[in-house]
């Protein structure tokens, strides 16, 4: 099934990936929003993570199993992270029942920033809340704790199926990459 892989890789071309870019003293590097898929049978064990949303409510990843989940590595603080929320939103909203979304909140120094940032795009999605970067220890080998934003595609088992490393090219990127990976379309490489 190369033809998806094909239409990710045009549109990330269209929108003119930059390559990486340092964030000062911030301590993050944005990445330049390369679509990676996963095929099936290179995909590690489940992620397994619990924590606490911007409540202060338990919140675990594996209540999203069943469905393709799509989680968002963002923080208040990340310019980039303002950036592409309003197309993380939107993806959401049309991608409906199809698909879970939640994000993990990293290095704001309180949930009040976070809470703002999801009052002003309009968030829907839980957030777990790791102000230490912790919960991408999960992640690891898929994301580096300094990518920020990140996004994942977890298939319907939780396991890790497509990564993108920067800011999400666009809302239908995403939407595609969801739906390839609900329908088991995988890419080798």
């Amino acid at each position: 099934m190369l033809r998806p892989f094909l239409i990710v890789c045009c549109l990330l071309l269209a929108t003119g990936c930059s390559s990486l870019q340092s964030a000062g003293d911030k301590g993050y590097v944005s990445g330049d929003g390369t679509v990676r898929m996963i095929d099936a049978s290179d995909r590690d064990d489940a992620i397994e993570l619990t924590g606490d949303d911007l409540d202060g409510k338990p919140l675990d990843l594996a209540d999203f199993r069943g469905k393709p989940v799509v989680v968002s590595v963002w923080g208040a603080w990340c310019t980039e992270c303002n950036t592409e929320a309003p197309d993380l939103v939107a993806a959401d909203e049309q991608l409906g029942d199809k698909a879970h979304f939640v994000g993990i909140d990293v290095r704001d120094g309180s949930t009040a920033q976070a809470k703002a940032f999801v009052r002003n795009f309009g968030v829907k999605y839980p957030s777990f809340y790791s102000p230490d970067g912790k919960a991408l220890l999960q992640f690891s080998g898929a994301l580096s704790p300094n990518s920020i934003p990140s996004t994942v595609v977890l298939d319907a088992d939780g396991r890790i199926a497509a990564t993108i490393l920067g800011t999400i090219p666009s809302t239908q990127t995403l939407v595609d990459l969801v739906g390839d990976v609900a329908e088991g379309t995988t890419v080798d490489g």
